[in-house]
């Protein structure tokens, strides 16, 4: 597994050299991207801003997804995920947009959806591209593993540009 700081230096420098803007919209990982972010020295120039909207009221409010959005498909939905990353780019200055919804547990697990299922979005190239996974663990290693794997597919996305 790679270190989440390591891969954020890696998507700063495929980001930098093509004069983009990232802005990272976060639930379940409370601003565990953001942190490996601006861990960084200079990221500034790269990186533009994050929401952490961890209720759904905040979904709606700050990054205009719609309540019928949410109430149709859950806050832990690629639907969700997908708005989630389009509206961190519409509602700032980024041009790249990646966010996470999920449950981390040790609770919250619904039928369809156990503890450890995470859903992912990102916004590259006027594309937004969603996946869903299951993550093993307690709280803090899932939370880990949905910042690693964020990362590390932004930076796969970001080189294909």
């Amino acid at each position: 597994m790679h270190n989440p700081i390591e891969l954020a230096t890696r998507v700063g420098e495929e980001l930098k050299s093509r004069r983009l803007l990232l802005s990272v919209a976060e639930s379940c990982t409370g601003g565990g991207i953001c942190h490996a972010i601006t861990e960084i020295p200079g990221s500034s120039e790269w990186f533009d801003c994050g929401f952490i909207t961890y209720s759904n009221s905040s979904k709606t409010e700050i990054l205009e997804i719609s309540a019928a959005l949410l109430a149709q498909h859950g806050a832990v939905s690629e639907e969700i995920a997908a708005a989630m990353a389009e509206g961190a780019v519409s509602c700032s200055e980024a041009h790249i947009g990646i966010s996470t919804t999920g449950i981390a547990g040790p609770s919250g697990a619904v039928p369809g959806k156990p503890v450890g299922t995470i859903c992912f979005g990102w916004r590259v190239g006027g594309i937004t591209h969603t996946e869903r996974k299951v993550f093993s663990g307690d709280r803090k290693a899932v939370r880990e593993q949905t910042v690693n794997y964020a990362l590390q597919k932004l930076l796969m996305y970001v080189q294909e540009l």
